[in-house]
């Protein structure tokens, strides 16, 4: 039953409860919009992720260009849903579960869009392709640590989608796999020798830390989701932990 509305002092009356449901309702449509062009802008890194690993394994000019072109949408995309989250903030003031979803959505963004960075760099690489596959040891380890990059990049973006906190709290766990491949690449990194061993470490090292690094921001959307699903603050402080899990590597900080 629809309780008396009270009369404010202007002789307005005060907003009742039905009155508020159309804006709450059109409020959660704007969250839930916000979401899904998250998915939408993971897509298309997801898709640079695909053609950055393929021109460093193929030395592709041509794709390599395309990757470069496609960057600017992903900064534009960027721009735009920082806008929109700000907008949010400011209108609709959210609290509890709402807010958690849209400070987890402006960190989201970051990490997706330093990822599409990421991509570039190794797309950059694509001159010196020769140089990077002329080491078979150290080649091979970047070939797996590209497949581990872009699997772990999909499970956190599958787990946003669908909201899986046990999808997204075994991340930390699988990113593992890619901290043992960075080992592995600076100990052979460290055994380079010959006349072009300085070029081609170098060449190396950086394809190497861009993929482990869009392997953390991975984990980081994942710990993003626990903070939004659970509450939890201390998944906000995800961007200290891969430096943590390596022991303090170098190869781990950056980017």
């Amino acid at each position: 039953m629809r309780g008396p509305r009270i009369t404010l002092p202007d002789g307005s009356a005060e907003p009742s409860h039905e009155d508020s449901r159309p804006l709450r309702t059109a409020f959660a449509f704007e969250l839930e919009q916000l979401r899904l062009q998250i998915e939408v802008m993971a897509l298309r890194v997801d898709e640079a992720l695909q053609r950055s690993t393929t021109v460093l394994l193929t030395g592709d000019l041509e794709l390599a260009e395309k990757v470069i072109a496609s960057d600017d949408d992903i900064d534009d995309m960027l721009v735009s849903l920082t806008e929109r989250c700000y907008d949010l903030l400011g209108r609709q003031n959210p609290v509890a579960s709402d807010l958690r979803l849209v400070v987890s959505v402006i960190r989201i963004l970051s990490d997706l869009e330093r990822s599409g960075d990421l991509c570039l760099r190794i797309v950059k690489l694509a001159p010196d392709h020769d140089l990077i596959k002329s080491n078979l040891g150290t080649y091979g380890i970047l070939r797996e640590m590209a497949t581990e990059a872009q699997e772990l990049f999909r499970t956190a973006i599958k787990a946003w989608s669908t909201r899986d906190l046990h999808l997204a709290k075994t991340l930390e766990e699988r990113d593992d796999a890619m901290d043992a491949h960075n080992r592995a690449l600076m100990e052979g990194i460290m055994m380079m020798q010959g006349p072009g061993a300085v070029p081609m470490a170098v060449k190396t090292l950086l394809a190497g830390r861009a993929l482990e690094r869009i392997a953390d921001h991975s984990v980081m959307i994942g710990e993003r989701l626990r903070y939004m699903l659970t509450g939890n603050p201390e998944s906000l402080s995800a961007e200290i932990r891969p430096t943590r899990r390596a022991g303090g590597n170098a190869t781990s900080q950056g980017f």
